[in-house]
C-alpha cells in the first residue's frame, strides 16, 4: 500500500471515544454525507471543516471507536478528506466496520505522546512505522493482518471479495486444459 501522508487534523485523547460524538448523536441518522460533514466536529472545533485538508489523519487514544459501530461519523470524515485513523488501540467492532469500508486504521501504541495537532506525519506501511516529519521522529505500529491490509488496499470488503472471486475464476480458467 502507498504511504499515507498528511497532517494530524485532530487528536481524540479520550479513552473509549465513541465516534458518534463526531457528528453528535442527534445527527447520526442523517444520510446526506455533505450534511453530515457540515455538522462534524462542531463540539470540538467549529472550524474543523475549513481547516482539514485531503490526506489529513485523525489520532485517537485506547479503544477508539468504543460503542455501537455507526458509519455516518467516519463517512463525514472521509468526505472532508481525512484518509485514516491512528490510535493507541481500537474497539473491535469499530475496527472491523471501518476496515470493511476500506478506511485505513493503524494501531500504534504510544501515538498520543508522539504527535501534536497539525504535525506532518506519514504512515509507511512497508517499514511499519509512523514518521513525524515535523519532529523528525518515528514510532513502530502494529502490523495489519494480511486480510485487513488486502481489504483496505482493495477499497473495502465488497471490492476485496470481487477481486478474490476474479482471481479464483482466473485460476480455474488456467487450470482447465481443453481437449482432455
Amino acid at each position: 500500500m502507498p504511504p499515507m501522508k498528511g497532517r494530524v487534523a485532530f487528536i481524540f485523547d479520550e479513552v473509549n471515544f465513541d465516534v458518534d460524538q463526531i457528528v453528535g448523536v442527534k445527527n447520526i441518522k442523517i444520510t446526506d454525507v455533505a450534511e453530515l460533514a457540515q455538522v462534524a466536529m462542531q463540539a470540538y472545533d467549529p472550524d474543523f471543516a475549513k481547516s482539514v485538508r485531503p490526506g489529513d489523519l485523525l489520532v485517537g487514544a485506547d479503544n477508539f471507536g468504543y460503542g455501537h459501530p455507526h458509519y455516518p461519523p467516519m463517512k463525514a470524515m472521509r468526505h472532508l478528506g481525512v484518509t485514516g485513523v491512528i490510535a493507541e488501540s481500537f474497539s473491535p467492532g469499530y475496527w472491523r466496520g471501518e476496515v470493511s469500508m476500506g478506511f485505513p486504521q493503524v494501531s500504534c501504541p504510544g501515538i498520543l505522546g508522539f504527535v501534536q495537532r497539525w504535525d506532518e506525519i506519514e504512515v509507511d506501511w512497508a517499514a511499519g512505522v509512523v514518521r513525524n516529519h515535523t519532529q523528525g521522529t518515528e514510532i513502530p505500529f502494529e502490523p495489519l493482518p494480511q486480510a485487513d491490509a488486502e481489504m483496505i488496499e482493495a477499497g473495502g470488503l465488497v471490492p476485496f471479495l470481487k477481486r478474490q472471486a476474479a482471481q479464483q475464476r482466473e485460476q480455474k480458467d488456467h487450470a482447465h486444459v481443453p481437449g482432455i
